[in-house]
């Protein structure tokens, strides 16, 4: 039980802006055992986020604007750390002409036109999804959302080379099967419990379909992957499942 506590700990140390104690300047050594908790950070985050939203449309605000603060509130929560991947992978894979200059664009901070774009489509998907969710939905699909989009990362990490031979992924090192398949376990149990079990699988399959779809984009332009696509890889699972649920959980 200490050791699941602690990877708890480390992932919310990575996954979000929450103080959590580890030394300065080195990566944890659970780090890479504590990738089966990051659907339950997850799921956490998407709880947060879904109150959030809840609160704000009680007390009289629409539904757009409830949803576009809560998605800023995720953002806070989080430090726009996998938004970020998500506009690098962007800018890099438009941007660049060989594999070099992809991954030199990617290391870039600065923000280019593609990444602009798929944040701008990311961001409205994700907006108009929530804010097309009824009430009763809304915390429930949010934590199945974050926790499928955190689940697949563990299957993505274990199943590509790195594409550098150095960076935040190749320095975090690689999780084994079993910690991939406790992770893609846990975030399936978390979206059987949230939703009913149609949706949940649902959710579940555009998950695995977007990891793939991510995960062979980077083989053929990076040949590998990065921290960068890890965090792409998630919003685009995020922001597919919210589209789905949004589409089958919407009222007339």
């Amino acid at each position: 039980m200490n050791e699941w506590f602690d990877d708890f700990k480390t992932a919310v140390a990575f996954l979000t802006r929450l103080p959590m104690p580890h030394p300065d300047g080195a990566m944890p050594l659970n780090f890479v055992r504590a990738h089966r908790m990051f659907p339950a950070v997850g799921a956490l985050i998407g709880a947060v986020v879904g109150i959030l939203c809840l609160g704000l449309r009680s007390i009289g605000v629409p539904d757009l604007a409830a949803a576009a603060l809560a998605l800023g509130g995720s953002a806070i929560i989080t430090g726009a750390l996998h938004e970020e991947g998500l506009a690098d992978v962007a800018d890099g894979f438009g941007g660049g002409r060989n594999r070099e200059s992809k991954l030199e664009i990617m290391r870039d901070s600065r923000l280019g036109t593609y990444g602009a774009m798929i944040l701008l489509v990311s961001f409205a998907a994700k907006l108009s999804a929530l804010a097309a969710i009824p009430n009763a939905y809304v915390v429930p699909s949010l934590i199945a959302a974050h926790a499928l989009g955190r689940g697949i990362l563990p299957a993505i990490s274990l199943n590509l080379p790195y594409a550098r031979k150095d960076g935040l992924a190749r320095n975090a090192g690689q999780p084994d099967a079993a910690t991939a398949m406790i992770a893609g376990g846990l975030a399936l149990a978390i979206a059987l419990i949230s939703l009913s079990w149609s949706n949940a699988l649902g959710a579940a399959l555009v998950a695995g379909i977007s990891a793939f779809a991510v995960a062979w984009l980077a083989l053929r332009q990076i040949n590998g992957q990065t921290g960068d696509v890890l965090g792409g890889a998630e919003q685009v699972a995020e922001t597919a499942i919210l589209v789905l649920l949004a589409a089958r959980l919407a009222q007339p």
